[in-house]
């Protein structure tokens, strides 16, 4: 992992994880998917002296957004989201956020594409599209560290959900074959809900994707 700290927050009314991934050199930190309670996530990056540098969103569900547009002013970082995500996550009805009683939008201030690299707090980040929870749904790859963040395409034993709007079976499974089961099989698995898990673990055990 080197200069790479992963710290894990669940929040929300359904339990998101919400990362921080942290250069430990630098103290610089990318937010990954701030579910909600902004007010916990200053205070965390504030007691730990830490400078956010942006935010990735993995899709545009309300549960993976919801401290984004807040902590984005407040730090005056750039929220990154895919280029197909934009209408999911500006729709209260397609970010579901209708469905739990406070109807919300947001508005990525990035739009990435698949392939696309990054670099941000020093750490080089690919991006990988992976439809099928949501249509502009994506993980990111941290090759050098060995980590993906794999929001909600591909959890600890199972998949995400594909009954939501934009979603597709077919097409999860075939995101998650195709573009995850090839990582090295070291690969920890950073997911949008439960337990981390890795790359080798999945391709044995994962019911959905043997």
């Amino acid at each position: 992992m080197g200069k790479l700290q992963i710290e894990k927050m669940v929040l929300g009314q359904v339990s998101t994880n919400c990362y921080l991934a942290v250069n430990t050199q630098t103290k610089e930190v990318i937010l990954i998917d701030p579910a909600d309670a902004p007010r916990r996530i200053e205070r965390k990056i504030k007691e730990s002296g830490l400078k956010p540098v942006a935010i990735l969103l993995t899709h545009g569900h309300f549960d993976h957004i919801g401290a984004a547009p807040e902590l984005g002013t407040l730090y005056d970082i750039m929220i990154y989201a895919h280029e197909e995500e934009q209408e999911v996550m500006a729709d209260s009805m397609l970010n579901l956020s209708a469905n739990f009683g406070e109807p919300f939008g947001a508005e990525p201030d990035m739009l990435l594409s698949d392939g696309q690299e990054l670099v941000l707090a020093g750490m080089e980040i690919q991006v990988l599209h992976t439809p099928g929870h949501t249509k502009g749904g994506v993980c990111y790859y941290l090759p050098k560290e060995g980590v993906l963040f794999s929001g909600d395409t591909l959890f600890y034993c199972s998949i995400g959900r594909t009954d939501f709007p934009t979603g597709s079976m077919s097409e999860l499974v075939r995101s998650a074959k195709e573009k995850l089961l090839i990582l090295p099989e070291d690969t920890k698995v950073y997911p949008g809900h439960g337990e981390d898990t890795t790359i080798h673990y999945e391709k044995k055990y994962n019911p959905f994707l043997s």
